[in-house]
């Protein structure tokens, strides 16, 4: 018997708390040429990230800021730019539909009605992040296409 906090493996599972979509704008450019030649000029990070990095000991050449919105007044989204060689701002959103994210507590009361916690389970949650980034062509970003 299945017991009611064990699923069938094919079970559609629905997240208990929605934690919202996150905006993350991806400000550097990350060269990492031993690891991947064709992504070498296709990985990201944020300003934030790099100075826990530098900080760690990561050597700075492997960073190169690119271009923003604010440097560049130009500089359209890629869904709304026709041209596909023109430079613009990708976007990609991802959703992560179910993941455990906390323990969770239930109560009971013992024979004298004294309530006390313990660990029932873990509690699911959803979370959504959209990523802005720099690219030198439409071209690299064909998936933010308006439908």
């Amino acid at each position: 018997m299945i017991s009611s906090a064990e699923k069938p493996p094919g079970t559609v599972r629905q997240a208990e708390e929605v934690r919202g979509l996150e905006h993350l704008s991806m400000d550097l450019s990350l060269h990492i040429h031993n690891v991947c030649a064709e992504a070498r000029e296709a990985i990201y990070t944020r300003e934030e990230d790099v100075k826990f990095w530098l900080e760690k000991g990561v050597d700075g050449s492997m960073f190169e800021v690119l271009p923003q919105g604010s440097d560049l007044p130009e500089l359209q989204r890629c869904r709304h730019c026709q041209d596909r060689w023109k430079p613009c701002i990708c976007s990609y959103t991802l959703s992560i539909e179910w993941y455990p994210c906390m323990l969770k507590y239930c109560r009971s009361r013992d024979a004298g009605g004294k309530v006390s916690s313990y660990k029932c389970g873990i509690r699911s949650c959803q979370k959504g992040y959209t990523f802005d980034y720099y690219v030198p062509q439409k071209q690299l970003c064909l998936w933010d296409e308006e439908t």
